[in-house]
């Protein structure tokens, strides 16, 4: 029998910063209307984490729960525990107008980690990364270089950055690149407000 592999195999680089590939990483798109009570309760029940504001991430022991656009949620919960939590949704959701989808296999998780995470995310990303304006708790739908993207903060020095499986080593790579001895700039340290 197949063994179900992540994109890269966990792959890791360590430069500037440390990087990642996460692993199989459970992820559930729901889309609907976010006002309604029914979507709003399935996406909390799913993934265990309460009901994101806009452009916001939130985590518990069981999962997380991220905003992704005015009509769309990305739970991420242990991969082993899709299928199951899928049917519970699907169940649930009845005859409301909304789609679950089960896209773990599609997508690729990295953890960008250290001191100069935000320099090295600010180099690909066009996103404002400064320390009072992108904090822990907050994603973007952003570019990587060429490539669509998502980027949330665990903590202070952590990145989580989502991507398609298919682009998952060109992302790797350009974040190597960008993480790549000799490449500090040192702007964000200089920027910090603590």
């Amino acid at each position: 029998m197949s063994e179900t592999i992540s994109a890269l195999n966990n792959a890791g680089f360590s430069g500037l910063v440390r990087i990642d590939e996460t692993g199989l990483q459970g992820m559930i798109t729901l889309r609907g209307d976010l006002s309604l009570a029914t979507v709003k309760k399935v996406a909390t029940t799913a993934s265990g984490a309460a009901f994101p504001g806009q452009r916001q991430i939130t985590v518990s022991d069981t999962g997380a729960l991220a905003w992704m656009s005015p009509d769309e949620l990305l739970i991420l919960c242990p991969y082993e525990d899709v299928s199951d939590r899928l049917a519970k949704m699907t169940k649930s959701l009845g005859n409301t107008n909304a789609l679950a989808v089960d896209v773990s296999d599609a997508r690729a998780i990295f953890a960008i980690s250290g001191e100069d995470a935000r320099d090295v995310m600010a180099k690909l990303c066009p996103v404002d990364l400064h320390p009072e304006v992108f904090k822990p708790g907050e994603i973007r739908r952003t570019r990587l270089a060429q490539i669509a993207a998502a980027i949330w903060m665990e903590d202070d020095d952590t990145f989580r950055l989502i991507c398609f499986r298919s682009v998952a080593q060109y992302a790797y790579d350009a974040l190597k690149v960008a993480a790549a001895a000799g490449s500090a700039v040192g702007f964000h340290a200089a920027q910090d407000p603590a």
